[in-house]
């Protein structure tokens, strides 16, 4: 459950990167639609190292590396 969480924030974060592209492209200037497509893409980045951060305190997340 958590690791599908962690998919769909992923996701979100990149649909809101492309909008914040869209926005940028064919928005005037005095638009503030592009800062406010950032802002959500900087708080689902942040709820994503949140969720993995859980996540590997909480053991539902373990590393397999052989270092």
């Amino acid at each position: 459950m958590l690791k599908a969480a962690i998919v769909l924030m992923l996701i979100a974060t990149v649909v809101s990167l492309f909008s914040g592209l869209f926005f940028l492209v064919k928005d005037d200037s005095s638009s503030n639609r592009l800062v406010i497509a950032l802002s959500i893409r900087v708080a689902l980045a942040a709820i994503t190292v949140g969720l993995i951060a859980w996540g590997f305190f909480s053991g539902q997340l373990v590393s397999h590396a052989p270092w």
